[in-house]
């Protein structure tokens, strides 16, 4: 692709996926770089798995141009395929095979030696926490071993970009916990690029960035703390012996607007937490509590859509 970025583990632009009259992807111009950890957060229907379809070589793109690994999708979909490994939304292991056999499989489609794929799995099945099951079948897995054992049968044959679409859906908090660890050691002992799609917004400040979608559109890209930084100060509320005068005088010595309602006086300011002890050492009215509450993933997302991404 022309203008490809052969520092960027992923580059896109303009990139756009057309269903008969339905646009899923609008043009969409996107850069990760080597080693990142970037997250797609958005809600069903955002157009997530339609651009990891796209870059992973499942889908061709309607228009636009998206380069993996260095490599351009459309014109050299064979050779993308070698430098990616792909966990799908859906469970994908097979039951009846063990561990071993699911990791065995894979790697020989990709022309692994005998001698390569027993030392590779070893390695990978120690990583994810099932050394002790690799002889086990699938079917005997929980959720959340099942998923681990695809993040490491989509890294058997050392691909330099990972790509997890909803890796955590259905899982119980704990599972999930484990995942990430085994997700956040793979960066930082291999260097490999995650590209991750989530409408959890919890999962979503694991990533090193995040890219908000929404309608098939990219409405906002960053670092979890710059996106949230962007929309605005924090929320400060508390409760004193006298909320409506303590509102009184927060209005007059500050300049910041202070709302009284059952929860006590809530203002809005920049660094909450700074603030607070100026403001404490000012009331005369007694302060009984007080709670510093930053911006979230979901106020970033209803700031850039007008809606709750928990509500979508």
């Amino acid at each position: 692709m022309s203008g490809d970025r052969p520092d960027a583990a992923i580059h896109t632009r303009g990139l756009r996926r057309v269903y008969g009259d339905a646009v899923a992807v609008h043009g969409l111009d996107l850069t990760v770089a080597e080693g990142e950890s970037f997250g797609f957060l958005g809600p069903n229907g955002a157009g997530k798995s339609t651009t990891i379809g796209m870059l992973s070589t499942l889908l061709r793109p309607s228009a636009g141009q998206a380069a993996v690994a260095g490599i351009d999708v459309a014109r050299r979909p064979d050779e993308v395929r070698r430098r990616i490994g792909v966990v799908f939304q859906d469970p994908t292991a097979d039951r009846e095979l063990t561990g071993w056999q699911n990791l065995s499989f894979h790697a020989r489609l990709y022309g692994m030696s005998r001698r390569d794929v027993h030392a590779q799995a070893r390695v990978l099945l120690e990583m994810v926490g099932l050394a002790d099951r690799g002889d086990a079948p699938v079917g005997t897995y929980s959720g959340g071993m099942r998923r681990r054992l695809e993040v490491a049968r989509a890294l058997m044959h050392r691909p330099r970009v990972l790509f997890l679409d909803e890796p955590t859906t259905g899982l119980d908090p704990q599972s999930r916990a484990q995942v990430w660890q085994k997700l956040h050691e793979l960066g930082r002992q291999d260097g490999v690029t995650v590209f991750l799609t989530t409408h959890y917004l919890e999962e979503a400040e694991h990533c090193d960035r995040i890219a908000v979608m929404d309608h098939g559109r990219l409405v906002a890209q960053g670092t979890p703390h710059e996106l949230k930084s962007a929309i605005g100060a924090d929320v400060v509320r508390l409760r004193t012996g006298d909320d409506r005068e303590a509102a009184k005088a927060i209005r007059e010595r500050f300049g910041l607007d202070a709302e009284v309602g059952p929860d006590g006086v809530r203002v809005r300011t920049a660094d909450g937490a700074r603030w607070v002890p100026r403001l404490c050492a000012q009331l005369t009215s007694g302060v009984t509590s007080v709670t510093v509450t930053r911006p979230s993933l979901d106020d970033v997302f209803l700031h850039h859509t007008g809606r709750s991404m928990r509500d979508s």
